[in-house]
């Protein structure tokens, strides 16, 4: 007898980006999937236009609903939209990702195989004219290059392909709420995870396209933010004790600044080496303004009892 199609809910966090939600929503209309085996949740982290028309022009399509929240973080609204997850499985992407057609069969056919694991895929970026985009798909495939250096005993995921059981998922209590904004928060979940005692597996072919594009300044922000959710990561850390507070070893640096060379073919080498290192410029700023702003905060909260962070 044949065994039914694992039941996936593909859990989808938005915030003020209604194009790239629709060009999302459109390529999950496309999975080849049974479409009685998924659901699709957007999770509104407090958009300012509204997402129902929109959302609603698809319930045709998908078994789709939306779900709302004040503007909390994309780590939040994940949880949000876990919160009400029919499915066994919980499939994480983002509002600028379009998964390939066979995203959720090669996700099933891994299931298949070990049922309770952490499965992350990769990411491709389309926007291959953009240089701070590539740069910033550089710096992720660095990480999972050093933290997955073997597949099946791998150590970090983003949450833009990341899939996990939601039994699992809940006992663990879902994302960190300590991360108000992108950053951070995956790799915090991951750590929670194999501190755990379970397993997480890189599937390469488990596939999804992403098209964020960057310009300077948001290259910047997105790296200064990724600075603060590291100081927010590590602190979190030492709380938990995990570990003392503390950044990662030099050679974790030096080769990040050598990956382009391994990575790139054309001439543009020293443009992706130099904006390698502005991105680790202001991810070092972030952090140490994440740090300034926690140790202020907490001086303040001593000095005036009920105040919080």
């Amino acid at each position: 007898m044949k065994q039914e199609q694992p039941f996936f809910s593909i859990i989808v966090p938005t915030f003020n980006r209604p194009a790239q939600l629709a060009t999302c929503l459109e390529s999950l209309a496309c999975l080849d999937y049974p479409l009685g085996r998924f659901e699709v949740i957007v999770a509104d982290d407090g958009s300012q236009t509204s997402l129902e028309t929109l959302v609603a022009s698809f319930s045709n399509r998908l078994d789709i609903v939306l779900a709302h929240q004040a503007h909390s973080g994309p780590a939040i609204a994940r949880n949000k939209g876990a919160a009400q997850a029919k499915g066994e499985l919980l499939a994480f992407t983002d509002d600028d990702c379009t998964p390939a057609a066979d995203w959720l069969k090669t996700l099933a056919a891994r299931f298949a195989e070990t049922p309770d694991i952490m499965i992350g895929g990769r990411t491709l970026n389309v926007l291959l004219d953009n240089p701070y985009s590539t740069a910033s798909d550089l710096l992720i495939r660095y990480l999972y290059a050093y933290y997955n250096g073997n597949p099946d005993q791998a150590g970090f995921f983003t949450s833009n392909n990341l899939t996990v059981p939601k039994g699992r998922f809940r006992q663990l209590g879902g994302f960190d709420m300590f991360f108000p904004r992108a950053g951070g928060e995956d790799r915090e979940f991951c750590e929670r995870w194999l501190c755990h005692g379970f397993r997480m597996t890189y599937a390469p072919e488990v596939l999804i396209y992403h098209a964020h594009r960057l310009t300077l300044h948001s290259f910047c922000g997105q790296q200064f933010n990724y600075g603060r959710g590291a100081f927010r990561f590590h602190k979190l850390r030492a709380r938990h004790r995990l570990h003392h507070l503390k950044i990662e070893r030099s050679s974790f640096y030096v080769n990040a600044l050598r990956y382009p060379f391994s990575e790139i073919r054309d001439t543009k080498k020293l443009l992706f080496l130099a904006l390698i290192v502005l991105s680790q410029g202001a991810n070092a700023a972030g952090f140490l303004w994440e740090m300034v702003r926690q140790i202020i905060g907490k001086n303040n909260q001593i000095r005036s009892p009920g105040r919080y962070d």
